[in-house]
Order: structure tokens, then sequence, then C-alpha cells
């Protein structure tokens, strides 16, 4: 898997958005952060990304405290910057402004000791499409079941 160590994943962005567009992201973190990032502790669940001015923010993203960390710990859901270059921002600002846009981060991982975040541009799902994936997962699995037992017969 080309040299990525995966942290943590947004397993319910999955559920919630369609994924239009992925974008990768450096993020600037302190040093009980990053030791807390490569024991895995870390928790993607009700983020965001907004971009401010020509910067790019991410909100509400938990990084638990360094376990042997001392009084200069991290603050867990502080707001931390992301990296990208200014011409991606400029055309990410563009796409956002777009009608029931947002940037939801999707997964953070390391790759060549560097902590990256992967943002999806996404547009939210209403009831009826959950629904609908819901229902194309279990007639998938049926048909998984049907197969496998047609091929013990």
């Amino acid at each position: 898997m080309d040299g990525k160590k995966i942290v943590c994943t947004n397993r319910k962005a999955h559920r919630d958005y369609f994924f239009l567009d992925r974008f990768e992201a450096g993020m600037v973190l302190r040093g009980t952060e990053v030791k807390s990032l490569r024991e895995g502790r870390a928790n993607l669940k009700d983020s965001y990304a907004q971009v401010e001015g020509e910067e790019l923010f991410l909100y509400s993203m938990h990084i638990s405290p360094y376990t042997h960390g001392n009084i200069a710990n991290h603050d867990p859901t502080r707001t931390r910057k992301l990296l990208m270059h200014k011409k991606e921002i400029r055309r990410l600002i563009g796409k956002i402004q777009e009608k029931g846009l947002a940037l939801i981060p999707v997964s953070v991982y390391f790759v060549r000791g560097r902590a990256k975040v992967e943002l999806a541009l996404a547009k939210g799902k209403r009831q009826y499409d959950k629904r609908q994936d819901l229902r194309k997962r279990e007639d998938k699995r049926e048909m998984e079941r049907a197969l496998k037992a047609g091929n013990r017969n």
C-alpha cells in the first residue's frame, strides 16, 4: 500500500456524503500530537475543514493527549492548520462556494514520516439516498449468499 500508515478513517462520512473530489493536505502539529497520532489515538467524527482567507483549517478533529506527556500536552480538539499550495486552495474556494458542498476529512495517515489528511469535497446525502445505499448493500449480500449456497450443492 504505497508506504501509507493509516491512523484513522471517517467511516461516518461515507454514509452521510457523496464524495466528488479528493485532496491531500499536510497538517501543522505539535510534538505530543504527532506521538499520539503514531499510537493511533485520533478521531475524525464530526470534523470538517474550512477555508479562511487563503488558509485552510481543520476543526473538531480529536487527538487524545499523549499518555507520557507532561504539563505541555496539547488541547485535544484544537483547530489545526492544513498545508496546501495556494493554487489548490484557490481552486477549492471556487468549488466550495457551490451550493451544498463541504470539505470533509476522510482519513489521517503518515507518508514518509509526515502526517497527512485526505480531504473530500462532499455533498450531503438525503435520507432517501441513505436508504437506497442500504438497499443496494443488502441486495448484494443476498446475491453473494445465493451464489455461495448454489456452489455448495
